[in-house]
């Protein structure tokens, strides 16, 4: 394992809490952030039987105040995680996102994500190593209808974290930027409209793993419905959106 201290935030998640498992072993210590303590200290169990040294951080990631005083005082990491995510989306008759979830989501996924890359760089930067995973999604590619708010975070979190790559290469901080598909979840099942190529939590941490393993820039899964979303941002956009209507992603 050359990660040796390993944080991952929304860890209480079904893609946070299977790459913890997947990390755990002699000589890692996790470090697992989460709202629910009763799942996160169930997790914790699971990873210390493999071995693994784990220390629970609880706060809300939208208190970017309290986060900002935890990293001032933490350890730099080998590996950072940025996985913690929130979804809303448009009503059923079309009715606007509410703007109180919108500032939530934003606050979670990707303030709270650039707070975290900005509290560990100076350590891994001084150091010469360190390596960040941002957790994206398909939908960075091209913003799907019915998740305006979701798809536009995300978007900012792939551009970032390709800057982030092209700038901290040549110090030896390695950044990925992982853009999954539909991985079952509650907040995957709570989306509306189709989702294809489900895959399981596990599956999805091992292809992570590998990914960041081989410092991939991106790591997009699965192929096909990655190679269909490319392709989307490609098109002209009154074809891409007509594409998504025919396959029944509407609001």
């Amino acid at each position: 394992m050359p990660n040796r201290v390993i944080w991952i935030t929304g860890a209480s998640g079904s893609i946070g809490a299977a790459l913890a498992e997947a990390y755990a072993g002699v000589g890692v210590h996790l470090v697992l952030q989460g709202r629910d303590e009763a799942r996160l200290s169930d997790l914790m169990d699971r990873c210390k039987a493999r071995g693994a040294e784990v220390s629970l951080w609880l706060v809300d990631l939208c208190d970017l105040v309290a986060m900002r005083r935890w990293l001032a005082e933490a350890d730099t990491p080998d590996l950072l995680i940025a996985n913690a995510g929130r979804n809303t989306h448009v009503g059923p008759n079309g009715e606007p996102e509410p703007w109180s979830k919108v500032e939530a989501l934003l606050d979670v996924n990707l303030r709270a994500v650039m707070a975290l890359v900005h509290g560990v760089l100076p350590g891994m930067r001084k150091r010469g190593s360190g390596q960040i995973a941002l957790v994206s999604s398909l939908a960075g590619y091209f913003g799907l209808p019915m998740t305006p708010a979701y798809s536009a975070s995300k978007a900012a979190v792939k551009a970032y974290g390709e800057a982030l790559r092209g700038w901290l290469a040549p110090e030896g901080v390695r950044v990925s930027v992982i853009m999954p598909g539909y991985v079952a979840s509650p907040m995957c099942h709570a989306m509306p409209g189709p989702k294809p190529f489900l895959w399981p939590p596990e599956r999805a941490a091992q292809v992570i793993l590998r990914g960041l393993a081989r410092n991939r820039a991106r790591i997009v899964f699965p192929r096909l419905l990655a190679w269909g979303c490319w392709w989307l941002a490609v098109l002209p956009p009154a074809l891409s959106c007509r594409i998504l209507r025919w396959l029944d992603y509407r609001a």
